[in-house]
Order: C-alpha cells, then structure tokens, then sequence
C-alpha cells in the first residue's frame, strides 16, 4: 500500500458524469497524482523511490561524481547524499572517492541497478496499473514533452 492516500476520482461511469465536465487542467493534475501514486508502489516493490529511479536514469549514461548527479537532479548535496547512500544500501550503485580529488565522491551503477532500472521503465510503459488506458504511449510521451517545453519557456527550470 502507498504510503499516500490515493487520489479518488469518479470512474467516469453513468452514476458520476460529473468527470467528463472537468476542465482540462484538473483532468491532467488527477491523472498525474493517481499514476505518481500507483508508481510510488511499483517502484516500492524494487527497493526505489522516485529520486532513487532518476539518479539511476543518470548513471545509465555513465558515472558521476555525487554534486554532478545532484545538479542534473536539482536537488542538494545534502539530498543526493541520502538518496545515493540508499541505493547504496540495495546494491544498486557503489561509490569511492575521487583518486584526483579524495572529497568528491565517485558514484557508479551497478549490474543490479542496471536491472531493477529496465525493470521500472518496462513497467512504466507496460503495467496496466500505470498507463494501460494509453493507446499509443509514444504519442502521448510525445505530447507530455511537448507540454512541458512550451509551460517551461521563459519560466525558468522545471521542478
């Protein structure tokens, strides 16, 4: 079980018409939070957490030092120490100090956190549970992408 309560929304079903009356925005916010939940539990079920699967996603490209991984993540030193310290923990990543400079920290993936990463993006696209009611799930990618780039002109870093 997530350790959030699920966003309950109307199935869309005669007894509730109210949903398809929304505006979009409010279908997009619903949408979002209902599938970041029902991720979170996926992603649970792997010893991940959503910081945890992004600096994996990270380390697929190759090593880097933890404050190169907390600028990619935009997040603090601070925060990318914990995160890498647990994936750690799980074995999916090892680090060692920098030979060139013993204060930086070196972070690499390992095998199995190689696996449980094509795990989750296989999950991601195939669970009925997260985005099954997608039809074609690269158009929608797509569009999501699209979305975001024009929402982010001008205002700065996404969050």
């Amino acid at each position: 079980m997530s350790r959030t309560t699920r966003p309950q929304v109307p199935d869309g079903h005669e007894s509730d018409p109210d949903v398809d009356s929304w505006p979009t925005g409010r279908l997009l916010s619903v949408a979002a939070r209902m599938v970041e939940s029902r991720f979170d539990d996926v992603l649970a079920a792997h010893q991940l957490t959503h910081a945890g699967l992004i600096v994996l996603h990270h380390l697929d490209t190759g090593t880097h030092t933890q404050r190169q991984l907390a600028t990619l993540c935009r997040v603090t030193d601070q925060t990318m120490s914990r995160t890498i310290e647990r994936l750690r923990r799980t074995d999916f990543v090892t680090t060692e100090a920098d030979p060139a400079d013993r204060r930086r920290t070196i972070v690499r993936l390992t095998a199995a956190g190689r696996r449980v990463l094509t795990k989750a993006r296989r999950e991601e696209r195939e669970s009925e549970l997260l985005l099954g009611a997608v039809d074609d799930y690269e158009h929608f990618r797509g569009q999501l992408l699209k979305l975001i780039r024009h929402a982010a002109r001008g205002a700065g870093p996404v969050e």
